[in-house]
């Protein structure tokens, strides 16, 4: 019994005839697909300094300059910024190269929108949502409507009369490109989560969603639920770890730190350089963790060493541990091999990246393989709850109740219809 139910573990159900909400669960996952083609379209239209050529913001977007007059207009307008000022000699085709950038992102956001919202009406109104998901629905656009007035508040720190007197490069606030690449990367997530859950047959916060996990989690033995609790935690701190660095990413990019120390393993030749990691000027001190170019780039080099170290041990301890065979499903083992390849992957992508000045190419590798990394994290997690506390806690709760009406008789029940109301709190 234990082999078989550990050896099917949680497939994905990807047949309509099998599970009636497979096509939600890829219109999600496509969704998610498409947030991802955005984030590298804007990883991109940074790399190219373009993310300043469009000096307004219109929420329904609006057609490019058509002529050459109202190229000349629109150029004209960017002129009267700070940024030109640094410029200067940029002629009307080098303006047309980075307006295009930045006016394809923001329309990709929109088209974005719309692939979301368009089909969310459709299956809503053919009653097709899986019950449950009506509020992660509602969260997930008003997330994506928020990201864009994210992005509109961290172009405006580049534009504003302030940044006049800028001696370094005129580039928008890095703090909040961090938050608007935060939100990206958080509105991909819960794309993912959500997909990954409908996929499942029973879906995550189906009523006997519960029933099955909590079979699946008492056909292990008591060492393999020791094995692959630890293997989930591992997953959840990786996972946690990841989003950090991503964040430390942004601080990289925002501050341009990458174009420095340009050498590896040691930054010019020191292991830390302290004396370039406090710079006096930046009051309060802690501003220097995310302005000052070295700490900065310490900090990301560090965090993205541990992400790819802590991910390489996890797949290691998680699949040759002797209790592996009995504890983890073919979705964890498949997860656990790639979280480890693609973390290592990364920061060799990462190392290439800096030594070779942030090329364009190279950089938004890069940054496409942080989402990587971050999907696998999620993937194994997602297919683990078999062993989250709550179904943990269930199965103890039903065999106390068990033993309860055993004694006095009744009552036994009603475990099931408790554990089917906890289950959702896992997801």
């Amino acid at each position: 019994m234990a082999s078989t139910v550990v050896s099917k573990g949680l497939p994905a159900v990807t047949k309509t005839a099998l599970n009636p909400y497979a096509p939600v669960a890829k219109w999600i996952l496509g969704t998610s697909g498409l947030v991802a083609g955005m984030v590298h379209v804007g990883g991109v239209t940074r790399l190219t300094h373009s993310g300043l050529s469009m000096t307004d913001w219109k929420p329904l977007g609006s057609l490019p300059p058509m002529n050459v007059a109202e190229w000349e207009d629109e150029f004209n307008r960017y002129k009267e910024f700070p940024e030109y000022q640094q410029r200067k000699s940029m002629t009307l085709d080098e303006f047309q190269y980075i307006y295009y950038w930045e006016w394809g992102h923001r329309m990709l956001g929109r088209f974005v929108g719309v692939c979301f919202a368009a089909p969310w009406a459709y299956f809503a109104m053919r009653g097709k949502i899986p019950p449950g998901y009506s509020n992660r629905m509602k969260l997930l656009f008003t997330m994506g409507g928020t990201q864009g007035l994210v992005g509109w508040w961290m172009v405006k720190s580049g534009l504003g009369e302030d940044r006049r007197g800028d001696r370094k490069e005129i580039r928008v606030s890095p703090y909040r490109l961090a938050a608007h690449l935060g939100m990206a990367f958080s509105t991909y997530s819960v794309l993912l989560w959500t997909g990954f859950g409908i996929l499942q047959l029973p879906n995550d916060t189906a009523k006997d969603a519960a029933t099955k996990l909590m079979e699946l989690s008492k056909s292990l033995s008591k060492s393999a639920v020791s094995h692959a609790k630890k293997v989930r935690g591992g997953a959840i701190a990786v996972t946690g770890l990841t989003a950090i660095t991503v964040v430390s990413g942004a601080f990289v990019a925002g501050n341009d730190a990458g174009n420095a120390y340009n050498t590896y393993p040691k930054m010019n030749d020191q292991w830390i350089p302290e004396e370039d990691m406090i710079d006096p000027d930046l009051v309060p001190v802690y501003r220097n963790a995310f302005e000052n170019t070295a700490m900065v780039q310490w900090n990301h080099r560090v965090l993205g060493t541990s992400t790819a170290v802590s991910a390489l041990a996890l797949t290691s301890l998680g699949l040759f541990h002797p209790s592996a065979r009995c504890a983890l499903t073919p979705q964890v083992t498949r997860g656990l091999t790639l979280l480890g390849g693609v973390a290592v992957g990364q920061m060799s992508l990462g190392i290439a990246t800096l030594l070779n000045y942030v090329p364009i190419g190279l950089a938004a590798a890069h940054q496409l393989g942080s989402l990587v990394v971050l999907s696998s994290g999620i993937y194994v997690v997602h297919s683990m709850r078999y062993v989250s506390p709550v179904v943990l806690r269930q199965i103890g709760s039903r065999v106390s109740t068990s033993a309860t009406s055993s004694i006095g008789g009744g009552g036994g029940g009603a475990g099931i219809g408790v554990a089917s109301k906890a289950m959702k709190k896992v997801f």
